[in-house]
């Protein structure tokens, strides 16, 4: 059983130390034992190496294991605000249903307002738009690992399919049924382009580009929509395709082109905050995970990021470590390296 409660394992309150959410003071302590000392998970201290390392729900525990508290970031001072909006997120992860904004200020003794305030300061999202965010996200992983979409909109708390629908009709591109089944019922033009990146494929929907990728041929692409109606090329297509060609020979704000993806609700967020990035700048994954709403989760935005079906559109390339190497890229460091060469030029 984890140090830290039922409610969190080590490993979540290990990717909050490394992520300094502070989302999570007042849940727990980290127990440095190298050092003798106990921090809060936000500590903007060194991170220590893991294995020196315990949870603890309350500094009294860590206390009685001999450790002292950090001088830096007083672990024994947790604010007010902090336990009310550990209080509140634990209350919405707990819960099948949406729960007001009243009832969650009355379960933290605060006014509604100042609650709100609270919140979002600390999560970066309201607790209405991070409780849809989680409902949806809840959905989309049910739909990923096959759930009929009936049984995954229910098991996620939407009062009835039309619901669920109207809320991520937009969002998902491809009605939920095709995205689980393969693009069934969806018809994609495609074209294979050379490049100065090398070979180019380009995929699009009535709605949008659905798949770019370098050294990809029509055989990946019918692998990965394998219900789709693949058809080459075509004169409706052709002024999409140079558009894309554009912003890959000459990478910049391409927000214009229209994309068709799914994902989760987090993988989305992601990659919209992968679009938010200016050309010519890039981001750690740990501020991608917390502009997204969840601060605490690097490696499931690291994860998202490899989830990318369009390269360059959605600027993946743009993420590196947080000390400053490179990091992967899922067509080989060579291409991220000439893309963000280009975007700094470009810049400067």
């Amino acid at each position: 059983m984890s140090a830290v409660g039922n409610d969190l394992d080590d490993t979540r309150a290990w990717q909050a130390v490394l992520a300094r959410d502070r989302a999570f003071d007042g849940r727990f302590v980290t127990g440095v034992h190298s050092t003798g000392i106990y921090c809060r998970p936000s500590c903007a201290a060194r991170h220590p190496k893991r294995e020196n390392v315990r949870f603890y729900a309350s500094p009294q525990l860590a206390r009685e294991a001999g450790l002292r508290p950090c001088l830096r970031c007083r672990p024994d001072a947790v604010s007010r605000d902090e336990q009310a909006v550990s209080r509140a997120l634990a209350l919405l992860r707990e819960s099948s249903e949406m729960l007001s904004l009243d009832g969650l200020a009355r379960a933290t003794g605060y006014s509604r307002t100042h609650f709100q305030r609270v919140f979002k300061r600390a999560v970066g999202l309201s607790p209405a738009a991070y409780a849809r965010a989680l409902r949806a996200e809840r959905a989309g992983a049910a739909l990923s690992e096959g759930t009929s979409v009936t049984k995954a909109v229910y098991a996620a708390g939407y009062g009835a399919p039309s619901r669920f629908y109207e809320a991520n009709r937009e969002r998902m591109g491809m009605e939920p049924s095709a995205w689980r089944d393969g693009g069934r019922g969806v018809t994609i033009r495609w074209a294979l382009v050379d490049t100065t990146l090398g070979p180019m494929l380009v995929a699009a929907t009535d709605k949008g580009v659905c798949r770019l990728s370098f050294d990809e041929d029509r055989e990946a692409l019918a692998r990965r929509f394998p219900n789709a109606t693949l058809e080459e090329g075509g004169e409706g297509f052709a002024e999409l395709l140079a558009d894309v060609v554009s912003a890959v020979e000459q990478p910049g704000d391409s927000r214009a082109i229209p994309l068709d993806v799914q994902g989760t609700a987090f993988q989305e967020a992601v990659w919209r905050e992968l679009r938010r990035i200016p050309p010519g700048e890039t981001r750690s994954y740990a501020q991608i995970a917390a502009a997204a709403g969840k601060p605490m989760a690097v490696r499931a935005a690291g994860s998202a990021n490899g989830a990318n079906n369009v390269a360059v559109l959605i600027p993946c390339h743009r993420v590196i470590r947080s000390d400053g190497t490179l990091g992967g890229y899922a067509y080989g460091l060579e291409i991220k390296r000439e893309l963000l060469k280009r975007e700094a030029k470009d810049g400067g």
